[in-house]
């Protein structure tokens, strides 16, 4: 599935309901939400915090998948295409960052 693929979808499930996207105060309440599961997760295979044991099982995959919803979500209500968004932000890491750490492979290249 394409990023293109993936908004249409989301675009989709949206359009079936009467009251459409979220403000973008309300998407970005989401996104943070989300990132605070995702971080619990995080924190309960990686960190100290073992989970309690009547919590449930979770999924850094699935809270992952959550937050790419809310993205396209927010994207998608400004219009905006995630996909070309994608596309600058790495060429902006390929400028900026080209030489900031040393590579795994010398011979390898960003192109």
């Amino acid at each position: 599935m394409t990023i293109e693929q993936m908004q249409a979808e989301v675009d989709d499930w949206i359009g079936r309901f009467a009251e459409g996207y979220f403000s973008p105060e309300i998407l970005i309440l989401r996104l943070v939400e989300e990132l605070g599961e995702l971080a619990r997760e995080v924190n309960h295979v990686y960190g100290p915090k073992p989970k309690k044991a009547d919590e449930p099982d979770g999924s850094m995959a699935m809270e992952l998948g959550d937050m790419l919803f809310v993205l396209a979500c927010f994207a998608n209500s400004l219009g905006l295409d995630l996909e070309e968004i994608f596309h600058r932000v790495m060429e902006k890491y390929y400028q900026r960052d080209a030489n900031r750490w040393p590579l795994k492979n010398p011979s390898a290249t960003s192109d």
